[in-house]
């Protein structure tokens, strides 16, 4: 799944650091009563702030990976869909969820293939990702001018695809609870989205109750391994990434809070002067529990044999997590249940005090 190192992350963890073009960014919704039926017409923003009006509902919809398709299976829109790209392993999805994202054609098990993308028949493509042209797949990124002669509305997750350019770090989920209400909108399902955001804003505040008042400079250090990203060279996720909002709301401290964008290829040297207290085992989904738990295995046997880091506190103390990238670095409900997870392992007496 990894045509490169840094290039694979683009592609597999989330986001290429280069301009959005499609529209998707933190759009707003209209409030008139247009053509397609109760809050319709529907705006959105893409990155750059260019406006894409839905007059109505999609009916024919592709997404570009698993965590486009998977909200859409939660607002309830999932028979829209007419083929993904990247899809869900097993086990990455609850049972329900799994069996309709069975039924959705497979248009590509990595990037969906230009031709195949702009000839589905689709009205929109949900993108994950910032641009197609940083995966070594040039030639298969469709411009903003053929989507339009396709017929095609393009829109991206903002909380992922937008995250390289924005101004300003991610410290909550806002722009994923963003995302989620904006597909709601644009698939005129918002209750359910409203009613997906208030369960995580629920499963959140527990965690806030008990973590909430630590002070920065008390937070546990936390480190994101991306084992999947290649062992030569770290990959960190920095203060702009979903997984930097997702450590800091479970009252942790990103120890690459500090560096700008999403990712950012690091050395070793700098991961031993960080000294982290945990470390999160970035793996992804292998679609089998034995497999996944292999992969766990051999990420933490690397860095207790590799001399750079098997003095490391966190790997003398076998402070580990092992929690899957995809709903630590992507962003989809399962943000929510992540940042319970890092909570409650690091902070245990916080939860039980609680109780």
């Amino acid at each position: 799944m990894r045509p490169g190192k840094l290039c694979g992350v683009a592609v597999v963890v989330a986001l290429a650091a280069t301009a959005c073009g499609g529209s998707g960014g933190s759009g707003g919704t209209g409030t008139g009563k247009g053509a397609g039926g109760p809050g319709f017409p529907v705006r959105t923003t893409d990155c750059k702030g260019a406006i894409t009006t839905f007059p109505s509902a999609p009916r024919k919809i592709v997404t570009s990976n698993a965590a486009a398709l998977e909200i859409l299976l939660r607002l309830g829109a999932g028979d829209r869909v007419i083929g993904t790209g990247f899809p869900p392993r097993k086990g990455a999805l609850p049972g329900a969820l799994e069996a309709q994202a069975g039924k959705v054609p497979v248009l590509g098990k990595s990037v969906i293939p230009k031709e195949k993308l702009l000839g589905s028949g689709a009205d929109l493509y949900i993108d994950t990702f910032a641009s197609m042209n940083t995966m070594g797949r040039a030639g298969d990124a469709p411009t903003e001018e053929e989507f339009r002669a396709a017929g095609i509305k393009h829109l991206y997750l903002a909380s992922t695809a937008c995250a390289p350019m924005a101004g300003k770090p991610q410290r909550d989920l806002s722009g994923v609870e963003g995302d989620i209400k904006r597909l709601g909108a644009v698939t005129g399902t918002s209750q359910r989205a409203d009613a997906l955001v208030a369960g995580m804003r629920a499963k959140l505040g527990t965690v806030h109750k008990a973590v909430g008042d630590i002070a920065p400079g008390k937070r546990p250090s936390y480190f994101f391994f991306d084992y999947d990203a290649g062992t030569k060279q770290p990959v960190a996720v920095c203060r702009k990434q979903v997984a930097n909002a997702v450590i800091g709301q479970a009252g942790a401290r990103n120890v690459f809070d500090g560096c700008d964008g999403d990712f950012k290829p690091v050395s070793w040297e700098d991961v031993v002067a960080k000294n982290p207290d945990w470390i999160q085992l970035g793996v992804r989904n292998r679609g089998d529990v034995a497999a996944n738990a292999k992969a766990f295995d051999e990420a933490a046997s690397f860095l207790k044999n590799f001399p750079a880091t098997k003095g490391l506190a966190a790997v003398r103390n076998g402070k580990f997590l092992r929690i899957g990238s995809e709903r630590t670095t992507i962003a989809g409900v399962g943000n929510a249940d992540t940042v319970e997870e890092i909570a409650r392992t690091v902070h245990p007496d916080r939860f039980k005090a609680a109780r």
